[in-house]
């Protein structure tokens, strides 16, 4: 006797293929827009990406394929047919809507969207300030989704069916229903957990079907999403004891103090939104955007290959005054450890007699980052709000740059000495507004944002012209550096071994400082213990980096997608699931570089014992508030 699919069972396959297809479309669009990321793709990712959706669709679908399948009369009904039909279109409009988001969103960030997205976008008054630019720039999205709305309402309509309400009330009948209930339930909940291995697939599973740098391809966002949601943030890891650990790993250090610079010299950190090595001159760009800041380089300890230890601006900041990571899928100023006591650089120079003051032009609560200023001991926030003139407001973020960065000098001579400020940029960000009077003297370039990095260099410019009239100029040394990089369209630049790539120097007018070129890897969070060390302070303080007068290994670390990149003499190491994964000649500048892992064992447990060491301490310290040194028991190991 030949099987014959239920009718029910058969338009619930159709309906749940439907909902897979245009996952599959949505993909499609998303590797189009971002291609330059995915240059390694291959046909296997197709199907690698195919398995994750069929996750999703059994962990966010399970409650309409219950719904679909419930061995009642009730079933047939039109009512509840149209029912149906309503709970379907909000799973898939759902679904479309946030990987649809991701086709541009993944430009800036590098990654599928999690959980922390909702918390940016609720930090101050960004997301009502600027949706109305990405509706206007992006509108392209909106006709996908409708498109996409409509095509999956056709073919939806055509799966309907009718079931005879006397066979369902047939004892035999609903005895085999039942079964097909069960039987399905059974099927979709081992699927939602990704097969029958211990641990329900997650995100981090994706890198071991694919390359690393293809894992945003295969996943997609409501996995992201649902997989970071409510997910505790770090775990502590073991994998040494704590004395064994520290062969590797310290993360209390003791200033040794250059005396290169005199004692009381004023510290200003310049962060500039998006200046990636890709628009730097001096870096090697093909075009510079940025000659202000490559004559700079001339005149500066530069490190040509720096390394911003994330890719969001919220990311930059503890990672920059107070040597704070966050290798963590939330960013740390918004994870749960966001209220950790931390030594920074306020507090450790506020001991000295330094005042303080964080500038940003935009508008307050944006991104936390005055909440942040107060909490790390920032005696003053200077916003939107402190400006105090909206006429150099560009309607979406802030106060434009080349207004904001020379008023931020002449504040500052209002500061007693010593004083320490940092400056942040913000017209280099999408939507990259320009001034009417500055169109047309600016370079553009193959992205609209290389117009926009000219114009912060053109900021930058007035904001020196401005600081070397104010009194303090000269006893001052001049940190500036990149927050992130940023979206690409260069393969180039979209590669693991580039996208982290930023230019820091450290400038003295006075010339206290010796030029150089330093071609080793060095990060954000090697900012604060340098600093110290050149301002001659004498103090025991917690820091993720190292020195650049103490370091002795010229490392870096970022994270992405619950995969760890570090950064160590010419390689590439990445890790994930608690084992070292692959190792990349960071120094090759190709597409598809070799994975040279079984090549260099001795090289790759090495890395992967320090590498570990500092995870394992990183968590711990986290988890128990315990990053400060006056709160620490053991020795400092140097």
């Amino acid at each position: 006797m030949k099987f014959k699919i239920p009718v029910h069972l058969k338009a619930l396959f159709q309906r749940l293929s439907i909902i897979l297809l245009f996952m599959q479309v949505s993909r499609l669009v998303f590797y189009i827009f971002n291609k330059t990321s995915f240059t390694t793709a291959t046909f296997k990712d197709v199907f690698v990406g195919l398995w994750f959706d069929l996750i999703t669709i059994g962990l966010l679908g399970l409650p309409f394929i219950i719904l679909s399948t419930i061995p009642f009369k009730f079933r047939a009904r039109k009512t509840y047919q149209l029912f149906l039909k309503i709970i379907f279109h909000i799973l898939n409009s759902f679904i479309l809507l946030l990987n649809l988001v991701d086709v541009e969103y993944f430009k800036y960030t590098s990654k599928r969207s999690t959980i922390d997205l909702l918390t940016i976008l609720g930090a101050g008054n960004d997301f009502k300030q600027q949706v109305t630019s990405f509706l206007r720039d992006f509108w392209f999205l909106s006709i996908f989704f409708i498109l996409f709305i409509l095509l999956t309402n056709w073919l939806y309509n055509k799966t309907r069916f009718f079931e005879e309400t006397k066979n369902i009330q047939n004892k035999t009948f609903a005895f085999k229903q039942t079964l097909y209930f069960l039987a399905i339930l059974f099927i979709t909940v081992i699927v939602g957990r990704g097969g029958f291995s211990l641990k329900p697939s997650s995100s981090i599973d994706a890198s071991r079907y694919t390359r690393v740098e293809n894992t945003a391809l295969v996943l997609n966002t409501p996995f992201t999403m649902l997989k970071s949601y409510g997910k505790a943030s770090l775990e502590e890891k073991n994998y040494f004891s704590e004395a064994e650990e520290l062969k590797y790993f310290n993360p209390l250090h003791h200033t040794m103090p250059q005396n290169v610079l005199p004692d009381g010299t004023n510290v200003v950190i310049l962060m500039m939104e998006s200046f990636g090595n890709e628009w730097v001159g001096a870096a090697g760009a093909e075009e510079s955007f940025t000659p202000f800041l490559d004559s700079l380089t001339e005149k500066s300890l530069y490190f040509k290959n720096g390394i911003s230890n994330g890719k969001k601006s919220i990311e930059a900041v503890p990672a920059i005054v107070a040597s704070m990571p966050s290798f963590l899928n939330d960013p740390y100023i918004s994870s749960p450890y966001g209220n950790n006591k931390l030594q920074s650089l306020p507090t450790i120079l506020a001991e000295k007699g330094y005042v303080s003051g964080f500038y940003h032009g935009a508008t307050n609560g944006s991104m936390k980052f005055d909440g942040f200023a107060a909490q790390v001991g920032f005696d003053g926030y200077f916003g939107r709000k402190e400006y105090n003139n909206d006429d150099h407001f560009d309607k979406t973020w802030g106060i434009m740059d080349e207004y904001f960065m020379p008023w931020s000098a002449k504040k500052m001579t209002e500061y007693k000495k010593p004083f320490f400020a940092t400056v942040f940029s913000l017209s280099s960000h999408h939507p990259y507004y320009i001034p009417p009077h500055m169109r047309g003297k600016l370079k553009k370039g193959k992205q609209p944002i290389a117009e926009a990095i000219h114009y912060g260099d053109y900021s930058l410019r007035k904001f020196f012209e401005e600081a070397k009239k104010q009194p303090w100029y000269e006893n001052t040394i001049f940190v500036i550096c990149a927050d992130h990089t940023s979206s690409t369209d260069s393969p180039l630049y979209g590669q693991r071994t580039e996208m982290y790539k930023i230019p820091i120097l450290f400038f003295s007018p006075k010339g206290y400082i010796k030029p150089k070129v330093d071609t080793d890897f060095f990060q954000h969070t090697d900012i604060l213990p340098t600093l110290l060390d050149l301002l001659n302070i004498k103090t025991d303080y917690y820091s993720m980096g190292q020195s650049y007068y103490q370091r002795n290994e010229k490392e870096a670390i970022t994270f992405l997608e619950d995969t760890y990149y570090y950064f160590r003499d010419n390689y590439l190491l990445t890790f994930s699931n608690d084992k070292a994964r692959n190792l990349y000649n960071a120094k090759i500048q190709e597409r598809g570089t070799p994975d040279s892992i079984s090549f260099y064992r001795e090289k790759s447990q090495a890395y992967e014992k320090r590498l570990k060491a500092i995870i394992q301490r990183y968590n711990r310290d986290l988890i128990q508030n315990q990053t400060s040194a006056h709160e620490k028991k053991n020795s400092l190991h140097h």
